[in-house]
């Protein structure tokens, strides 16, 4: 695809980027067959080959409206189309210059912006996020009950870990600033497994954020700025560990690709570099280990779209899983987006609680026992869903060209589940370390 750049983008690095990735597409379609928006709307547009086009048509002209500029904001980032595409288009990477050139020119609504604000201001500070998050279930049971469906009340468990007399290997673990302060146990649970393994944990004081949060959210600044910062604290310990396992996978596929975000700083890259060499998602690392005795179960798995369309892992919790002696039953639409996808539940809720009712419908038809998942907002999403509703029909009342279009298309593409009941969906790694025998 030829691209006509615009003199006034002319120069830019991020655009000849993106022009080197416009080049790779043959307009085949083949990403409109796996896009969750396009499944859901029906409009060729909400979908990966449409907002190719539209961001082509920003390059050449430098101009985009609101109406253009919503068509990217809905798309989920799921980056199911990269896995499908026969030409190998990096659609997720021309995506964050096309949503960071479209912020120049088009602001969104007002409380957009502010919840853009408080995501990008108090999730990657850890301390902050960790007070309001506390300060929230402890008012919760005070709360509207549209308010209360906006907090968590899933269990953080504690697993025990043994000690090591002689261990095999050290591994640095990092937990996310988001699941260190939601969803602990998953990083107890790792701990468990490891040690029990003879691999002795290490964890870093302070960690931070990877800055996926920011950087996703089109503050390209703020997130290369954070991920300096936790270069920084982790470049002196790499020396003295011989892994870093990432147990979240929204986290490792951005801490996989400083290599490439951080390839024009002269400093920074060979940080990255040190970083990338030892890098692996926690279920590579367990795919290496002898499996330890196990109580069996029934499993369905929600594998995230960062661990199976961004790292190009599908199957290897399944695979970890089998070898453990699970029963693992298949999951239908398995590729298709939960919803969560970072910040998009609270960004666009009236599309993310129907990609949500869509995948707990799936897992539920599955008839497994367990359900579990690797990120902690598939987790946090999908779980405890009836609870959830409220606050999901008041978003989806507030957005009428969605729900028309949702009401259009139900008859014609993936079935909804109107009225699913409950699940409890868990880490893999917690349902892994309470199987342990």
């Amino acid at each position: 695809m030829q691209t006509h750049i615009h003199p006034q983008l002319a120069g830019r690095s991020d655009v000849k980027e993106a022009e080197d990735i416009l080049r790779a597409c043959v307009h085949c379609g083949f990403c409109t067959a796996v896009c969750p928006t396009y499944q859901l709307l029906g409009d060729e547009l909400d979908g990966p080959r449409g907002r190719i086009y539209l961001i082509k048509n920003l390059l050449e002209t430098d101009t985009i409206g609101e109406s253009a500029a919503d068509h990217l904001d809905r798309c989920l980032t799921c980056r199911a189309c990269e896995t499908t595409c026969p030409s190998g288009v990096e659609y997720g990477r021309l995506l964050d210059v096309g949503r960071g050139l479209a912020a120049r020119k088009v602001a969104p609504p007002l409380t957009q912006r502010l919840k853009s604000w408080l995501l990008r201001n108090v999730v990657p500070r850890h301390w902050l996020f960790k007070f309001m998050y506390r300060t929230g279930r402890l008012l919760r049971p005070v709360m509207p009950g549209f308010l209360q469906s906006l907090i968590p009340t899933a269990e953080n468990p504690h697993f025990e870990s043994t000690s090591i007399n002689q261990p095999q290997q050290r591994a640095l673990l990092l937990g996310g600033c988001t699941q260190d302060v939601v969803t602990p146990g998953v990083n107890s649970a790792l701990e468990s497994i490891l040690t029990h393994a003879g691999v002795e944990p290490v964890t870093l004081a302070g960690e931070g954020c990877c800055g996926a949060l920011q950087y996703h959210m089109s503050d390209h600044a703020g997130g290369l700025a954070r991920m300096r910062q936790l270069l920084d604290r982790l470049d002196p310990i790499l020396n003295d560990v011989d892994v870093v396992i990432s147990s979240s996978s929204g986290c490792g596929v951005t801490l996989k690709d400083y290599p490439h975000l951080l390839e024009d700083d002269e400093v920074y890259s060979h940080k990255a570099k040190r970083l990338a060499e030892k890098l692996l998602d926690a279920t590579e690392f367990i795919d290496t280990m002898t499996p330890l005795p196990c109580e069996t179960a029934t499993v369905a798995v929600h594998t995230p779209c960062t661990l199976q369309h961004g790292q190009r892992l599908s199957g290897l919790i399944e695979r970890v899983l089998t070898r453990w002696g699970m029963t693992v039953v298949p999951v239908r639409d398995a590729h298709l987006c939960c919803g969560s996808a970072g910040s998009y539940s609270i960004m666009q809720p009236a599309l993310s609680s129907q990609l949500r009712e869509n995948k707990v419908s799936a897992l539920q038809a599955s008839g497994a026992d367990h359900y579990v998942t690797a990120n902690v907002g598939c987790q946090m999403h999908l779980d405890d869903l009836e609870r959830r509703q409220s606050i999901d029909r008041r978003a989806a009342g507030g957005s009428p060209l969605v729900v028309e279009e949702h009401k259009a298309n139900q008859d014609r593409r993936q079935p909804m589940n109107a009225e699913p009941g409950p699940t409890h969906i868990r880490h893999w790694l917690e349902f892994l370390a309470g199987q342990l025998s």
